[in-house]
């Protein structure tokens, strides 16, 4: 007689219990290590912090300062030949395919983990188990499985060795910066793959992550879910965790005859989603009034410099420019808002600059919109002056 285990499972017990395991390290990593260790962006319980190093050491054997130094250098040098696991770079096969080979080879770059990989445990069990025997733990996770499943728990096992190499190391590092959509234009390629984090415990929402990067939240629309940002609450509740940060949530009020310091705090705060609002309510209907009215051959023209308006400059080629001042030098419509979105852009690209500099330079922007004759552009200026802010919960 075969021994099946200690517990004897069928095969569509088999499938779920694969799926619970293969979650629960899912959440290990987008909760401890991406959010709490990489970003601080929350505490956790200490109880909760060790079962969650405990399971990765069994689940995946990664040591917990070689991912988040690793993961803090791929913020700090994204899409640049120093970012770890860029596909812009790397390519996207790479990445999808070998993404775990990527990581070991940067986790054996030491100053990448002394540079990036400050604040992470550095206990008895951190120094003397978790990072100098951090194979052992999938051992002793292949003998417990095979134990309690029989062969069918080799099975398991080498599901649960390639989960997290495949959908966090391969296709958010992948896909993540290369196919979806964006809610926010930012110097670097990361898209939002779905916008329901179920599968990868919210990580699929990774423009959104690049955007707030230290926020223990990664969902932002309203139609947006994050599962881990559901699990962080239930945690909450329970007292087992407790959030230091979350994106800035804008609100409005009745707008304001004239800017003032209140409205330049609540747009400096919310200027990614003031652009995200530059871009749906002028360039989007702007673009489309043109592409209406132009001839045929003309459209497909101005449908390419839509695409191009809207991402940061920064991501531009050489040629890519070029062909966007050809086609938008043949528009004043189109140039005007695009020219209307650089200027609005520098008046925060400018770091040092005070918000007396910053309510000066967006008066002016606001004077000059208004006397623009673009009816969008007036329009937003109204959106603007009602800017207002509150703390998301």
């Amino acid at each position: 007689m075969i021994f099946n285990g200690l517990f004897d499972l069928s095969l569509s017990d088999l499938i779920i219990l694969t799926l619970v395991l293969t979650h629960v390290t899912i959440v290990s990593v987008t909760i401890f290590l991406h959010r709490h260790q990489a970003h601080r962006a929350l505490e956790l319980h200490p109880l909760l912090s060790h079962f969650f190093r405990l399971w990765l050491w069994l689940t995946t054997g990664m040591v917990t300062r070689e991912w988040v130094a690793i993961h803090r250098k791929h913020h700090a040098k994204c899409e640049t030949e120093d970012d770890p696991h860029s596909p812009q770079t790397r390519g996207l096969s790479k990445v999808l395919w070998q993404g775990a080979e990527l990581y070991q080879e940067e986790a054996g770059n030491a100053e990448t983990l002394e540079r990036y990989g400050k604040g992470t445990p550095d206990d008895w069990l951190e120094r003397n188990l978790y990072q100098r025997h951090n194979y052992s733990g999938i051992v002793l996770l292949l003998m417990l499985e095979i134990v309690l499943l029989g062969p069918a728990g080799i099975t398991v096992w080498a599901i649960q060795m390639i989960w997290i190499p495949f959908w966090a190391a391969g296709v958010i590092n992948g896909i993540g910066h290369y196919w979806g959509y964006r809610n926010f234009e930012i110097p670097n390629t990361s898209t939002n793959i779905l916008p329901w984090g179920l599968f990868i415990g919210g990580e699929e929402l990774h423009n959104n992550h690049h955007a707030f990067a230290s926020s223990a939240k990664l969902s932002n629309r309203w139609w947006e879910l994050d599962l881990g940002w559901f699990y962080i609450r239930t945690f909450s509740v329970l007292g087992l965790a407790r959030v230091l940060k979350v994106a800035p949530k804008r609100s409005f009020i009745d707008e304001r005859p004239q800017l003032d310091m209140d409205a330049i705090k609540a747009l400096t705060a919310n200027r990614l989603q003031l652009f995200s609002d530059y871009r749906r309510k002028v360039m989007k209907p702007v673009f489309r009034d043109e592409i209406r009215r132009a001839k045929r051959p003309i459209r497909r023209l101005y449908r390419s410099a839509q695409r191009l308006v809207r991402r940061d400059r920064m991501l531009l080629s050489d040629s890519d420019l070029v062909q966007l001042k050809e086609i938008l030098d043949t528009n004043a419509a189109l140039n005007k808002v695009y020219e209307f979105k650089l200027k609005l852009q520098a008046i925060w690209d400018q770091q040092a600059s005070s918000h007396d500099k910053r309510l000066e330079a967006l008066s002016q922007w606001c004077a000059q919109a208004e006397a623009s004759g673009v009816e969008a552009l007036r329009e937003f200026v109204s959106l603007l002056r009602s800017y207002g802010m509150t703390p998301a919960r």
